[in-house]
């Protein structure tokens, strides 16, 4: 294989991204080449409700590449879309195709490329990966006590779980993708690797690495975690975005990174050629602390140590990456379980100027009063108020907000419209000056939804396979790894306290003037990074977000009633200037079930940047975000 750095691009982060990056990506071969493509379409969302078509299909797969919820099939269609117009310039160029797509039924995917691809009269071999299913090896282990099955979340066993598992999803690591591209496919298509795992296994392949060769794995890893989420690393979700509006070439259509990784495992992350958007050092801090834990960051092939980790701008839209440090795989993997939870409903309000928050207590209590008759038959039942009014606002619009009636219960008739949307409408006469339902009634009609209960498999009960060429090849689990505490280290507040007066006068403003955030989910948990521009910043950073100050940031999000109740690890990362905060059980019990808006928890940075703190005015004159 040749000694120049293997360019892996990143063409989807979501089954929600744009179709046209593959494509783009295959087209564009000849003046900025690519050696594979990478895509990722997976998210505990669609995994849940993949799972639930798959089962209502009894192994029938269903092909139907339109549904996005209901019927429809268990993989993820719309990577059809993104595939079938960049297939012939895949097969022209030769450049090979990765995609986290299979979802519940990778086979029936992989057939249908298969079959895609002979209709256009290409050459283009094809691989699958199995061993994501892991139902029957964890009621194995419960059945012979080997494993307990310990939620990762709130410590609770899967015995106490009150949902009966549907389905269960092991998160892969990159060996199989690296091995299939070694016997001679093209494309391979997988079922649940985890979302950095087809840069590793691309890495691998290319350079020929060996398991051993940890440091260069780990670069791999954080690699791809940097370019898996497609545009996070080059503009999308960051909270420097207002910088983009007025560059060269906006914000309307923001391009898509390539990382290269070099065989002693240097990473340089770049994007697309004459593409909008940006990669910075600060696009590039923001995606690495997207969704991280702690400073150990788990990969079923190796593990990355963070805490160390710096970027460097070689040049416009170039970053490079130093300071990973490369350990042993834990011995387990990832697992999420899906149930069928039952069914959700949720209904809407206006309400526009003065005394809203009396308005949203009297709604409340009239509505609960009609709901009385049914509510007992609810698991969930709540009320929230989005928004709040402009004072003296110059328009309608921006005085008016939401108000949310929110409910579950285990069976659609508990929660039907008679039973719920009716009894919501039906108290507009006797509501608050002004009270006005919302005209669209879909959103009150039951729909299922799934809980999804995270954790952990020994490898070695996973049988990572390679299909291809009509034959299968095992991947065995690692040969080394390593056993790490359940909690990572945490530090509650900055190890060598200054007195932030000696910052000298300050002026009160949100947070975010001058501190970049980002925030996203895991299961039930909520991370969000924060990070500033200079070094005396980061001083100030650090002395200030304490886990006590950021429980008075967080306000009524920290819940001490809650149960499970919330509770905050934080650890540094002084190279990047950045604090890092996980928010155990913020999100509830997960994105597919939880009762937030906020479902994906990407809002809650975007909340604390909002949040006013005494900032020191000699920041201020360096210029705001």
């Amino acid at each position: 294989m040749a000694s120049r750095p293997i360019r892996i691009a990143g063409a989807s982060g979501s089954v929600s991204d744009r179709r046209h990056a593959v494509a783009a990506f295959a087209k564009a071969y000849p003046t900025d080449p690519v050696d594979v493509i990478i895509c990722d379409f997976m998210s505990e969302v669609n995994m849940t409700v993949a799972a639930g078509r798959k089962v209502d299909q009894g192994g029938n797969s269903n092909s139907d590449p339109h549904p996005i919820m209901g019927a429809g099939p268990a993989f993820e269609a719309s990577f059809l879309e993104s595939l079938e117009p960049a297939l012939e310039d895949l097969a022209k160029y030769n450049i090979k195709l990765a995609a986290n797509a299979g979802n519940a039924d990778t086979e029936a995917l992989y057939k249908i490329v298969c079959e895609m691809v002979k209709k256009k009269g290409l050459n283009i071999p094809v691989a699958w990966i199995s061993g994501d299913e892991v139902l029957p090896a964890i009621n194995a282990g419960l059945k012979d006590g080997s494993s307990k099955f310990k939620n990762i979340y709130t410590g609770a066993i899967l015995s106490s779980w009150e949902f009966e598992p549907i389905y269960a999803h092991a998160y892969l690591g990159g060996l199989g993708i690296a091995e299939a591209f070694a016997q001679g496919a093209q494309i391979v298509v997988c079922g649940r690797v985890a979302d950095a795992s087809p840069v590793i296994g691309s890495a691998y392949w290319f350079h020929q690495w060996q398991r051993s060769q940890l440091t260069e794995l780990a670069n791999a890893f954080v690699a791809g975690h940097l370019i898996e989420c497609s545009n996070y690393v080059t503009g999308g979700n960051f909270s420097g975005f207002k910088a983009l509006e007025n560059s060269p070439k906006g914000w309307a259509d923001i391009g898509y990174p390539i990382a290269e990784i070099s065989k002693t495992g240097s990473v340089v992350i770049t994007k697309q050629k004459n593409s909008a958007g940006v990669v910075s050092i600060h696009t590039c801090s923001s995606q690495l602390l997207y969704e991280i834990q702690g400073p150990w960051y788990f990969n079923s092939d190796v593990t990355a140590v963070l805490d160390q980790l710096w970027f460097e701008q070689l040049g416009p839209d170039r970053v490079a990456l130093h300071g990973v440090q490369g350990l042993p795989p834990p011995p387990t993997t990832k697992v999420g379980l899906t149930a069928r939870g039952g069914f959700q409903a949720e209904a809407f309000y206006f309400t526009t100027g003065l005394d809203v928050d009396a308005k949203a207590r009297m709604t409340e209590a009239q509505i609960r009063n009609g709901l009385k008759p049914y509510s007992d038959k609810f698991t969930t039942l709540s009320f929230s108020m989005l928004g709040r009014p402009l004072p003296d606002a110059d328009n309608q619009n921006a005085a008016t907000s939401v108000i949310r009636v929110f409910a579950q219960a285990r069976k659609s008739e508990d929660i039907a419209p008679p039973k719920f949307l009716r009894p919501i409408i039906d108290n507009i006469m006797q509501g608050y000056p002004g009270s006005t339902f919302h005209l669209d009634y879909r959103m009150g009609i039951p729909k299922p939804y799934f809980e999804y209960y995270v954790t952990l498999l020994d490898q070695s009960k996973v049988a990572h396979k390679v299909h291809f060429g009509g034959k299968e090849t095992l991947i065995p689990p690692p040969t080394v790894s390593k056993v790490f505490p359940a909690r990572q280290p945490s530090q509650a507040m900055a190890g060598l306290q200054i007195d932030l007066s000696k910052f000298g006068p300050t002026e009160r403003l949100p947070l975010g003037t001058i501190v970049n955030a980002r925030s996203g989910d895991k299961g039930a948990d909520c991370n969000c990074g924060f990070w500033v521009r200079n070094e005396d910043e980061y001083v100030w950073l650090k002395n200030l977000l304490s886990v006590e100050a950021i429980k008075t940031l967080l306000g009524k999000e920290y819940d001490t009633s809650r149960v499970p109740k919330i509770e905050i690890d934080r650890f540094e990362l002084p190279n990047l200037r950045g604090v890092h905060f996980l928010f155990r059980n913020l999100l509830d019990r997960g994105a597919t079930s939880t009762a937030t808006v906020d479902f994906l928890g990407k809002n809650t940075a975007e909340y604390l940047r909002a949040r006013y703190v005494d900032i020191p005015t000699r920041f201020l004159a360096r210029g705001k975000l």
